[in-house]
């Protein structure tokens, strides 16, 4: 069955079939969560979530989950004998570690907080019909925020593979703000994350709007917002300056490895983004938690 679920992708070579593997551990994983009450206390968001659930065109590594309320007490331990058991039904060995949170992994974190639970899902056999002859361990990473900031919006999505299964997910425009919040806020130095402008190209040209009330809660989560309101003119002051900030030579070369044409990012320049971001959508919608 994960030989054919492979096939499907049409990998053309050995990268292609890991990264096929990769992206079927992350939905049996979900579907072991939808088979508890996980997803009554959790929501799915980040850029894996925008590929599986939403068609972006780029591979992702990680599971990222809000709770959906603060609950400092959350452990996610008792879920670990049905994801592995998932795992062991279709014929794959997986173990389950705490990722060790070293200062370097903590700044590439996007926010990574004390109260973040940080656990990756190790595939120990790499299943030999298919051809693997990888030294590489083949790993996913789970994160989940305890003390999220909330006024996020959530959905239902359908998952189909390994079998049919409901996943509560962030909404687009939810997940918008939070993609929004990293590009801007990210605290790295010298480093830039191409996937960030990749993804904010793709929320644009989609027409998907930004949902603003959970932008601004996550901008104050992480002080870099201090007022209790943000305009949309604010907003588009502070990409303008990060713009101008940024080395586009830099961001096209990080974001190669991740997408199947780079033809599709020729274009990237501040010029082209200055342009871009003048159709950036809003949504204002109520408070919601």
């Amino acid at each position: 069955m994960i030989k054919e679920w492979i096939e499907e992708y049409i990998p053309e070579n050995e990268e292609d079939v890991l990264s096929a593997l990769r992206e079927i551990m992350q939905e049996i994983t979900l579907a072991a969560l939808s088979r508890t009450d996980f997803f009554e206390k959790a929501a799915f968001y980040g850029g894996t979530a925008l590929r599986v659930f939403y068609g972006l065109d780029r591979y992702s590594g990680d599971l990222d989950f809000s709770l959906l309320r603060p609950d400092s007490d959350f452990s996610i331990e008792p879920y670990f004998k049905g994801i592995t058991e998932e795992f062991k039904s279709l014929g794959l060995t997986v173990s389950i570690k705490e990722k060790k949170k070293t200062h370097q992994a903590a700044i590439e974190s996007t926010f990574l907080k004390a109260e973040t639970i940080w656990q990756e899902i190790v595939l120990e056999d790499v299943i030999e019909e298919m051809g693997i002859r990888s030294n590489k361990a083949l790993k996913i990473k789970l994160e989940v925020d305890k003390r999220p900031p909330l006024n996020f919006q959530t959905e239902e999505k359908l998952l189909l593979r390994p079998f049919s299964c409901y996943v509560k997910c962030f909404s687009k425009s939810s997940l918008f703000a939070g993609k929004m919040h990293a590009l801007l806020f990210r605290k790295w130095k010298n480093r830039v994350k191409g996937r960030d402008w990749y993804d904010l190209e793709w929320y644009i040209k989609k027409g998907i709007p930004l949902d603003v009330n959970h932008f601004l809660a996550r901008a104050k989560d992480t002080n870099d917002w201090k007022e209790d309101r943000i305009s949309e003119a604010q907003i588009l002051q502070l990409l303008d300056r990060k713009i101008e900030s940024v080395s586009f030579s830099s961001i096209k070369e990080d974001v190669v490895r991740f997408i199947e044409n780079d033809e599709n990012i020729a274009i990237w320049s501040s010029r082209y983004f200055k342009d871009l971001i003048v159709n950036l959508k809003f949504d204002h919608g109520s408070l919601h938690g």
